[in-house]
């Protein structure tokens, strides 16, 4: 087994890892819908809108996260660097919420998630390449 498979092998977990990222965005979303004052936002906090809007907003975006591990999963092209740009935004969201939050150990577990997703997607990509075409 060459370094190619191996690496096609972390591709495919950084597809359910986005399934697992998206769905904690989906759950966080949720969470500020129905309670909004589980979120304590503070004076010096980010959020330009209030707690219901920013729920669905992380909502969507979570189910956009999904969609792109879904297309890792299944060895699409264009997932590869619509997965790089969401996990980067994701990062600084979760820095965001990281200094606004009395859960600070849950938006670092979620950042340290984002970035082995980018390792998974950006080492050793070209040798990866020929292992994850889906076979025809």
């Amino acid at each position: 087994m060459g370094m190619g498979k191996s690496m096609a092998g972390w591709i495919g977990f950084a597809g359910m890892v986005m399934l697992i990222v998206g769905g904690i965005d989906i759950f966080e979303g949720f969470i500020a819908v129905v309670r909004d004052n589980y979120y304590v936002v503070t004076r010096s906090g980010f959020l330009a809108v209030d707690v219901t809007t920013w729920g669905w907003a992380l909502t969507i975006w979570g189910t956009l996260l999904v969609l792109a591990g879904l297309g890792l999963i299944g060895g699409q092209s264009w997932a590869r660097w619509v997965t790089i740009v969401l996990v980067t935004v994701n990062i600084f969201g979760q820095l965001g919420f990281l200094g606004n939050s009395q859960y600070p150990l849950w938006a670092l577990t979620e950042i340290t998630l984002n970035v082995v997703v980018l390792y998974a997607l950006t080492a050793r990509w070209s040798e990866s390449r020929d292992d994850l075409r889906p076979a025809s």
